[in-house]
C-alpha cells in the first residue's frame, strides 16, 4: 500500500505552524488542505479534547463568517492526534498568505463569551466543551505565531526520506 502524503512529514521534527498538507484537483477546481499545527507531535502534551472541541466550534464560526474568506472555506476540523487542525480551502495559497487569517481566527477566541453551537440541537456532544482552556490554547498559539512569523520553519514541513527498494518496498526507522 502506498504511504499517504501526510505520513511523509517528519513528525519528530515538525513544529507548530501553518503548512500546506496537500493540493488536489477536483475537475476544474483545486482545493488545498492545510495543517494548522498547535503542538509538537510526540513531544508535548496534546490539546485537551474539550478545549479542542470548543476551538473547532469557535474558529469554524469565525472562518465561515469572515467576509474575505467565507466563500473559500470547505472544512475546518481537528486532527485525530489532537495536535492541530485541518483547514481545506478552495484554490491554492501559500501558508504565509494564511498567517493573517489564522492569527485573526485564533485571536478571536479570546473575545468569545460562549461556544457557538454548544447546544443539544446543534452539537453531537454539547457538554464536552471547555471555553477557558480553548482561550488558553488560542493565546499560546497566537503568541507563538507572533514570535515566529519570520521563521520559515512554521511554514515548511520537514520531510522524511524513505529508502525504497527496486520492488517498491518502503523502509522506516524503528
Amino acid at each position: 500500500m502506498e504511504l499517504i502524503q501526510s505520513f511523509s512529514v517528519d513528525h519528530t521534527r515538525i513544529v507548530p505552524g501553518i503548512f500546506t498538507s496537500r493540493v488536489d484537483s477536483l475537475g476544474e477546481y483545486r482545493v488545498t488542505t492545510y495543517d494548522i499545527r498547535l503542538k509538537k507531535p510526540n513531544r508535548e502534551p496534546v490539546i485537551d479534547v474539550a478545549a479542542m472541541h470548543s476551538l473547532e466550534h469557535i474558529i469554524a464560526t469565525c472562518l465561515r463568517n469572515d467576509p474575505d474568506w467565507k466563500d473559500e472555506v470547505v472544512y475546518w476540523g481537528p486532527m485525530g492526534c489532537l495536535t492541530g487542525f485541518y483547514l481545506i480551502l478552495k484554490g491554492e495559497r501559500t501558508p504565509q498568505e494564511l498567517y493573517p487569517l489564522m492569527h485573526k481566527a485564533f485571536s478571536a477566541v479570546e473575545d468569545a463569551q460562549e461556544v457557538p453551537g454548544a447546544a443539544p440541537v446543534n452539537c453531537g456532544h454539547y457538554l464536552m466543551h471547555n471555553l477557558e482552556m480553548a482561550k488558553w490554547y488560542a493565546r499560546e498559539f497566537v503568541t507563538y505565531l507572533e514570535e515566529n512569523k519570520n521563521n520559515s520553519d512554521i511554514f515548511e514541513y520537514p520531510r522524511t526520506e524513505r529508502l525504497v527498494t527496486d520492488d517498491g518496498q518502503h523502509f522506516f526507522d524503528s
